[in-house]
């Protein structure tokens, strides 16, 4: 709907305020939401969008929030959301993620001391799924530690590990490669005859201080209670994925690619042009999605035949096989159409291939 090329030296939040104003002009819309990521909170660009009027929802960074405030969080005590994820859809609904949400405040402070703090509603979302993902990558991880770790105590004064200094250095390795730093704790001798030693355990209380944060992010915004509520809050964030995703159609299908060009006047044609052509990619992606109906899903996309929402990556993959045949004064031009999902696709894009379009001259 809507793009704009900033110099490469502009201030992030110049962009971002600026971007909001010309679309909040255009669209006569003045309630408008920006959802962003995590670089979008600090204290400059919280300030700027504030004082411009800017409403807006975005994760808070992990490093401002320490362990200590998810570990003394009471997940009985949250909110079930009424929300399933995409992923979720077909499963059944014991297998599904859940969502849990608290609320609070949290203060932002400025570099300086003059600097007024920014005070905004913190709402703290605990995910079943991320807690699963984090516990499995954490069980991954020791499980590889205490495999090499075991491996190296097996290899004690061969060749590879001679004495106390490439024992350490393996260890060190280890730790960094398999990220257990933090709970993992080594002692390297010699024994009598000279040979290295090791022994090394695993600090059972910080793995489980870890664990208790497990699932728990948080997202911050400056909607107040009555715009919003906690749940309508996380699900304005939800709906980023989609913006997301057309970052990752101009990076992906689109191929946007650096490169080099005369002046600046070139390089911002070159990205009118590029978000035109993103513009006509979205909407061929509505307009068929629009045709199927209300359930927007449909068979024959991918191999197994199974029924999902049609992409525009799919879509023009599809029809990237079509093939026109020339015609001539007695034939006319036909678009030559080798799969039935191709015929689907032109059909639910209001296309009529036996009239292609095909200039004169």
């Amino acid at each position: 709907m809507f793009h704009r090329a900033y110099s490469g030296g502009a201030a992030e939040v110049a962009q971002v305020v600026g971007a909001m104003t010309a679309l909040r002009k255009m669209s006569a819309q003045r309630d408008l939401l920006m959802v962003g990521d995590s670089k979008l909170i600090s204290y400059p660009n919280v300030t700027a969008l504030l004082a411009a009027g800017v409403q807006f929802v975005a994760p808070c960074p992990a490093a401002q929030v320490k362990d200590d405030v998810y570990a003394a969080l009471e997940l009985e005590s949250a909110r079930l959301v009424d929300y399933t994820a995409a992923r979720d859809a077909g499963k059944d609904p014991t297998l599904r993620a859940q969502y849990r949400l608290l609320e609070d405040t949290v203060t932002i402070k400025g570099p300086r001391k003059a600097d007024p703090p920014v005070t905004l509603r913190r709402i703290l979302v605990h995910s079943t799924a991320n807690a699963t993902a984090q516990r499995t990558a954490r069980e991954r991880k020791l499980s590889r530690a205490r495999e090499e770790l075991d491996t190296l105590q097996r290899n004690l004064g061969t060749r590879y590990y001679p004495d106390e200094t490439a024992v350490a250095a393996r260890a060190a390795v280890i730790s960094r490669n398999r990220r257990v730093g933090p709970y993992l704790h080594t002692t390297i001798g010699s024994d009598e005859n000279g040979r290295p030693t090791l022994t090394w355990s695993f600090d059972q209380q910080a793995i489980d201080a870890e664990a208790a944060v497990d699932g728990w992010h948080c997202l911050l915004t400056n909607l107040t209670a009555q715009h919003a509520d906690a749940e309508q809050v996380f699900l304005k964030y939800k709906g980023q994925a989609g913006v997301e995703r057309r970052y990752g159609d101009f990076k992906g299908p689109l191929a946007v690619a650096p490169m080099f060009l005369q002046d600046n006047r070139r390089i911002t044609a070159l990205i009118t042009v590029i978000c035109l052509a993103l513009l006509v990619f979205c909407l061929i992606e509505r307009q068929v999605r629009q045709a199927l109906g209300d359930d927007q899903k449909m068979h024959g996309l991918y191999p197994d035949n199974r029924a999902v929402r049609p992409t525009g990556r799919l879509i023009f993959y599809h029809l990237s096989s079509l093939r026109l045949r020339v015609g001539t004064a007695t034939d006319p031009p036909t678009i030559l159409i080798i799969r039935g999902i191709q015929a689907e696709l032109l059909a639910l894009l209001g296309i009529d291939e036996t009239r292609p379009r095909w200039l004169e001259t």
